[in-house]
């Protein structure tokens, strides 16, 4: 585990609310979601290669369509970006119940289950993932049912404003004002902590969607760790 060095040791007994990204560091898809942007991308503008040269991580599932129409000279307008979700979420079923290397990170049902056990945590999601699209991915890992919040893709394209939209939700169910309450964003990439810190959340960083914890820690994550299996991540996410 890393963590920052003079970061505060106080233990709080404060609401708090858990927005966990998706991709990367819950689960793995095994590249599901790329392959049914790529077919997407097909049917509406008869292009494969709109997304061929950028990265999807820590990015909003509407950005990723804006950016790929951008590349191939297409107007990003809303109605575009609207069919193309639409396909892509039609194309992503299949493509997720048959990801042959679908993959659920370690430790991820367990610490979702903890943190749910008390009282004071609202356990919700904060991704780039539009609604949809989050549940199909969960269903197949068996944890769409320990989420019934957060904030997705589909209510902003901006990922700090989606975490904004988390925040709220989840004080909600604790009974008081987003301000009123502890954040903590747990996330696999630059862009996840960028948003957190946005937000003025906390962001828990986890190894396990490939960006080395020492370069989260160095971007501002509180801590950081190889998964959420090793030792100190669960009391991170708690103190």
């Amino acid at each position: 585990m890393l963590k920052k060095v003079g970061a505060k040791e106080e233990r709080v007994k404060a609401p708090t609310v858990f927005l966990f990204d998706i991709d990367g560091t819950l689960l793995l898809s095994g590249g599901a979601g790329r392959r049914s942007f790529e077919a997407a991308f097909v049917q509406v503008c008869g292009r494969r290669d709109a997304c061929a040269h950028f990265s999807f991580g820590g990015m909003t599932d509407r950005a990723i369509a804006r950016t790929g129409l951008t590349a191939i000279g297409r107007d990003a307008d809303a109605a575009t970006i609207d069919a193309l979700i639409e396909a892509y979420l039609v194309l992503l079923h299949d493509a997720v119940a048959k990801s042959p290397v679908f993959t659920v990170m370690p430790n991820a049902h367990a610490t979702v289950e903890a943190l749910r056990t008390n009282a004071d945590f609202a356990v919700g999601l904060g991704t780039g993932n539009v609604r949809r699209g989050a549940n199909v991915k969960l269903a197949r890992a068996e944890l769409a049912h320990l989420f019934d919040f957060g904030g997705f893709g589909c209510d902003y394209e901006d990922r700090a404003e989606l975490l904004r939209k988390g925040a709220e939700r989840g004080a909600a169910k604790l009974g008081v004002n987003a301000a009123e309450a502890r954040v903590v964003v747990i996330g696999d990439t630059p862009r996840d902590v960028a948003a957190a810190l946005a937000i003025g959340a906390e962001c828990i960083g986890v190894g396990t969607g490939g960006v080395a914890p020492s370069e989260l820690l160095a971007l501002g994550a509180v801590a950081a760790f190889a998964s959420l299996a090793e030792d100190g991540a669960l009391d991170a996410l708690v103190g």
